[in-house]
């Protein structure tokens, strides 16, 4: 015929292009008129494929049925090893099918692809359902196991295909099976974020608690990813909280290090434990503290946790802060310890108090306040001497640990005043949460430490400002 090749990287001579071509358009007549001219109807492209898998791909009964008349191989495989029914299962396209199966003596409907999948795992892991239908009636493999393990319930379950999982679901196969990786159609559900599916399996009665060979469960995907309605799901369906993977992480640690702050609550209103190290003997609090995430820290150190764990390098939540320069955060975790401290010293107090309802570790910056931070701004900056702010930290029982990670901030040789501001603050907080008289408190922290001249002249300024909270007329 004289056909010069389609193109370079093409296997196929220009007649056998476009006989491919009319194949993949149901273009019966001008395929006839190409087998005429002698076209070689079993041509393959440079991807193994002849015009059949075309056809059968693209839904064309009459060209599939067409080539077959010409006697073309059924079982050609292309370069994935895939056969004509794996090409139409995979697109759904059932009336090639149905052709095929009615009108084909031998045709193996298990026959698998170099993957060592079947048209039925194509067909679950491409949502096609009536596909699905077709195959479990002409009594294929419900529980074939392709290169990876995967059945046809792990693929429509990673997938999220809703319909297609029941209808496996319905015919009875085994939920809890594991694929290479240790993993469940569970597993695959939560970790694609496909709450139905997570739903459905676990209503069937899959394994919640199943662990894949890192050790990772549900949860833990969940957490990876911030899905939170699947996190409610597992939680609701009894899974473990606590459970820890290979890198002995809690899905806390995981939410935490991801950022997920609505998740972070989800568990701690299940009650996870905070204080887990993982493999690096980090708490959730540790790697909140590492990334400067606040908001996180605070409902951790609300829920309550021991501040005097240490990681591998022997370092607290408090010194890690500090040292990443996370200044707000290690302030928080100085409020926290000294909050906790109060609390132990006051048991008696009821937890639906004032106190347990509005307790925030944040800075304040409430209009209440305001009065009393601008004297402590004006006190640290102006009048407190370079070392003074460390014998009231002292005198107000801050601990060594709290001073080292106050003093960790460098900002000049003047970063005693920033230092002495940020203590007074945290001082005021839990002053503020005791329900104290701050003035007072000032006054008698200032005469401890030798300054009854700063003392008397607060406690004038106080005194004569209407604005202030409260006067010190005891004094």
């Amino acid at each position: 015929m004289g056909d010069e090749p389609a193109s370079e990287d093409d296997t196929l001579l220009h007649s056998e292009k476009e006989f491919h071509d009319a194949a993949k358009r149901n273009d019966t007549a001008r395929m006839e008129e190409l087998i005429k001219r002698g076209v070689d109807i079993k041509a393959k492209n440079n991807t193994e494929r002849t015009a059949l898998h075309w056809a059968a791909g693209a839904g064309n009964v009459d060209a599939v049925r067409l080539l077959l008349d010409h006697d073309v191989p059924v079982d050609d495989e292309d370069s994935n090893g895939r056969n004509l029914l794996h090409c139409a299962a995979q697109r759904g396209h059932l009336r090639v099918m149905e052709f095929i199966m009615e009108n084909l003596e031998d045709v193996c409907v298990d026959q698998t692809d170099k993957m060592d999948r079947t048209a039925f795992h194509l067909a679950a892991e491409h949502g096609q359902l009536e596909v699905v239908e077709f195959l479990i009636r002409h009594g294929c493999s419900h529980s074939a196991k392709d290169k990876e393990k995967d059945t046809a319930l792990h693929l429509a379950a990673k997938n999220g295909h809703l319909s297609v999982l029941q209808k496996i679901v319905d015919v009875g196969v085994d939920l809890d099976e594991k694929n290479l990786e240790g993993l469940t159609c569970l597993h695959l559900a939560a970790e694609g974020g496909h709450s139905d599916c997570v739903k459905l399996l676990l209503q069937a009665g899959a394994d919640v608690n199943v662990q894949t060979q890192k050790k990772m469960n549900c949860l833990h995907y969940a957490a990876l990813h911030g899905y939170e309605e699947i996190a409610r799901i597992l939680v609701d369906a009894g899974i473990h909280v606590d459970a820890v993977n290979h890198q002995n992480a809690s899905a806390t640690h995981l939410a935490v290090l991801q950022n997920f702050p609505a998740l972070v609550k989800l568990l701690i209103d299940a009650e996870c434990d905070l204080d887990i190290p993982d493999n690096r003997q980090q708490t959730s609090l540790h790697i909140a503290a590492e990334h400067g995430r606040q908001d996180i820290a605070e409902m951790i150190l609300i829920a309550g946790v021991n501040l005097k764990l240490t990681d591998k390098q022997g370092k607290t939540s408090l010194d890690v802060a500090a040292r990443g320069n996370h200044i707000n955060l290690a302030d928080m975790i100085i409020k926290a310890d000294r909050f906790y401290k109060w609390e132990k010293d006051n048991l008696n107090s009821d937890s639906n108090s004032w106190v347990a309802k509005h307790l925030t570790f944040k800075q304040d910056h409430r209009v209440e306040t305001q009065h009393i931070r601008s004297v402590m701004w004006r006190l640290a900056t102006k009048y407190l001497k370079p070392g003074e702010w460390k014998k009231l930290a002292h005198y107000w029982k801050f601990t060594d640990a709290h001073i080292r990670a106050i003093e960790q901030q460098w900002t000049g040789t003047a970063s005693y005043r920033e230092h002495g501001h940020r203590m007074l603050l945290i001082w005021l907080h839990g002053v503020i949460v005791a329900g104290e008289n701050p003035v007072k408190g000032l006054y008698e922290g200032l005469v401890g430490i030798g300054r009854r001249d700063l003392a008397e002249s607060i406690r004038k300024k106080a005194n004569a400002d209407p604005a202030s909270p409260k006067k010190c007329t005891a004094m």
